[in-house]
């Protein structure tokens, strides 16, 4: 199966760099409707047979315009929703507290799958999630699917998951808005990951704090 993992547009949360995780969540910006609005033709060249989306609204009304031009239903998932910051909700990505945020995530995909979000989710919890609704999407049959998502969802499952992808370089390599990180494989067979926001993946800043890059060592 072909997986898009594809960030969900700008919100307005996101320019005040602010952990904003809960459901259902900011709109987009202006801006964040005009990278919504781009997607079709971002993907043209994807044979897309299914979108999924979060329980977000904005992973929505991001999926709109594509979901639109291909006549395609969205699929709402909980399990692709962001990761939830837990006491750190609605303070600044750039702030010492905040930053914990992302050097958790990160903590997760390089194996330390138990520590758990402050007030929040553990890695196990997450990843687990995410791995049921790409599990049904390739139970289902189908060949290629859009998920759109959120950015430290989609850096800390990519990490964890494909095997051509390991935490330094998802750590080193934001995903701003309406990124997309290309994949290939199966659940049974593991994942490798073919691009990453336009760039090609070698084998083996615009936007909120679930697009940075972390600076320094996970705890």
């Amino acid at each position: 199966m072909r997986l898009l993992l594809v960030r969900h547009g700008q919100t307005p949360s996101n320019l005040e760099h602010l952990l904003d995780t809960a459901v259902p969540g900011p709109g987009l910006t202006a801006l964040g409707e005009r990278q919504a609005a781009a997607l079709p033709e971002a993907l043209a060249g994807e044979d897309i047979e299914a979108i999924y989306v979060s329980t977000l609204t904005r992973t929505q009304l991001t999926a709109a315009p594509l979901a639109a031009a291909r006549g395609l239903d969205v699929i709402v998932r909980d399990g692709i929703r962001e990761v939830t910051a837990g006491d750190l909700e609605i303070l600044p990505g750039e702030s010492e507290q905040g930053a914990l945020y992302m050097k958790t995530v990160f903590a997760w995909a390089a194996g330390d799958t138990e520590l758990r979000m402050p007030g929040g989710e553990s890695g196990a919890e997450v990843l687990a999630r995410f791995d049921a609704v790409v599990s049904e999407a390739a139970g289902r049959g189908f060949g290629t699917v859009a998920l759109v998502s959120h950015g430290a969802a989609i850096r800390l499952w990519t990490a964890a998951r494909a095997v051509n992808v390991d935490v330094p370089f998802a750590a080193a390599h934001p995903l701003e808005n309406t990124g997309v990180v290309i994949l290939e494989g199966s659940p049974a067979d593991g994942w490798k990951a073919l691009a990453w926001a336009g760039a090609v993946v070698a084998p083996a800043g615009e936007g909120g704090p679930a697009g940075w890059a972390v600076v320094g060592d996970t705890p």
